[in-house]
């Protein structure tokens, strides 16, 4: 961890421009405005990373996982040099998708015409087009997107001008770094269609505002504290001096071995802008990723990881099923107030309200988004 670690301390709340007493909710029309949604598209979400899912998914030479993003079908696959790469999962002939799901192949085959793709995405073989004069193999393989990793976690970006992962996450690797996200295994997952807007999912993850009320039947009122940063994330830590990932219990796992001492406070709520949360408790990781799809239309995937050795234990899968039940009941309870509020937000005569200081990272994050649209976007939403 780098001595900058100790740049990180929490407090109340962190508060940017207007004041406390002046901020207001943002205007609906950032939520229901379908121009500003593929202004968003344009300027945020093609230009910048997203979560794609887990290393540890597609681990072995032929294991694949396709994936819809905001760019469209993407494929992850591992070569058979045990390369990991991302390409778009549509055939060069006419577009026809590739692979569906996760699986494992020796090569990848389009199902409309039988082109024929190596897993390091060139082309082996395009039945009929040996009579096409001109047509050469090598310019015709899958086209790449740009892909990092980080302790595990795959990002895409569509971008290949925009800054480098490492650079995208600033000092977050100094906080949570002693989680060693890396040497954890994905263990579960789920995926939910909600009919709300991609930044109302996010806000709603880093604000305890809501939890006594939304979560009284199960992770009830929590308080947090939060942490000023550098790079394109921001966080809070909800306290609590275990882990709070499962419900009424004690936590059937121990603290991760080598935990720094704010680690062990509390869980962290974590936003990589624009669309990826990572919750890091004392004994586990989980994680929030938005895709947006229209307005008032998203897909949240929600998974959760534990250090691979927990995996090991004999019963680990009967300690581990109170972890994925509060996982799914909690974002559930958060999707079917969140899909009110969309509905709320498309009254003619809802206005933006006074913002309390428990939403100091809702405004973060609506000041951070209304930074990359362009200035006429912002106008048109009087914001």
């Amino acid at each position: 961890m780098s001595s900058s670690a100790t740049t990180l301390v929490p407090e109340p709340y962190v508060w940017t421009e207007p004041p406390l007493g002046d901020a207001k909710s943002a205007p609906t029309s950032f939520y229901t405005d379908p121009e500003v949604f593929r202004a968003e598209i344009e300027h945020i979400h093609l230009k910048t990373w997203f979560f794609a899912g887990r290393v540890e998914e597609v681990a072995s030479p032929g294991d694949y996982k396709a994936l819809g993003t905001v760019g469209g079908p993407a494929l992850l696959v591992r070569g058979e040099d045990g390369v990991l790469r991302a390409f778009a999962n549509v055939c060069r002939h006419r577009a026809s998708i590739l692979l569906e799901g996760c699986g494992h192949a020796s090569n990848i085959i389009c199902p409309y015409h039988a082109w024929n793709y190596r897993l390091d995405g060139t082309l082996a073989g395009a039945p009929g087009m040996r009579e096409v004069p001109k047509f050469e193999k090598p310019p015709h393989g899958l086209i790449p997107i740009r892909m990092e990793v980080w302790e595990g976690n795959i990002f895409l970006n569509y971008d290949e001008d925009a800054p480098d992962l490492t650079t995208h996450l600033g000092n977050m690797p100094d906080l949570v770094g002693s989680h060693r996200m890396g040497d954890m295994v994905r263990t579960w997952h789920i995926e939910i269609e909600t009919k709300c807007n991609w930044k109302l999912l996010l806000e709603n993850a880093m604000e305890t505002y809501h939890t006594g009320i939304v979560h009284a039947a199960t992770v009830g009122a929590q308080r947090s504290v939060s942490f000023p940063t550098s790079g394109e994330w921001h966080c809070i830590q909800v306290q609590s001096n275990r882990s709070i990932a499962v419900l009424g219990q004690e936590p059937p796992f121990p603290v991760i071995e080598g935990l720094s001492e704010q680690s062990r406070k509390g869980t962290y709520f974590t936003v990589v802008e624009p669309t990826t949360q990572f919750a890091l408790a004392q004994d586990c990781m989980w994680w929030l990723a938005v895709r947006p799809v229209a307005v008032d239309r998203s897909v949240l995937s929600v998974g959760g990881c534990f250090p691979e050795s927990y995996t090991r234990v004999p019963d680990f899968e009967a300690r581990a099923e109170p972890y994925y039940k509060r996982w799914e009941a909690v974002a559930l309870e958060d999707v079917g107030i969140l899909e009110k509020q969309q509905v709320g937000l498309s009254s003619l005569l809802a206005r933006p309200g006074p913002l309390s200081w428990r939403d100091d990272m809702v405004l973060a994050m609506n000041r951070w988004v209304m930074a990359h649209l362009p200035a006429h976007i912002v106008d048109r939403m009087g914001a």
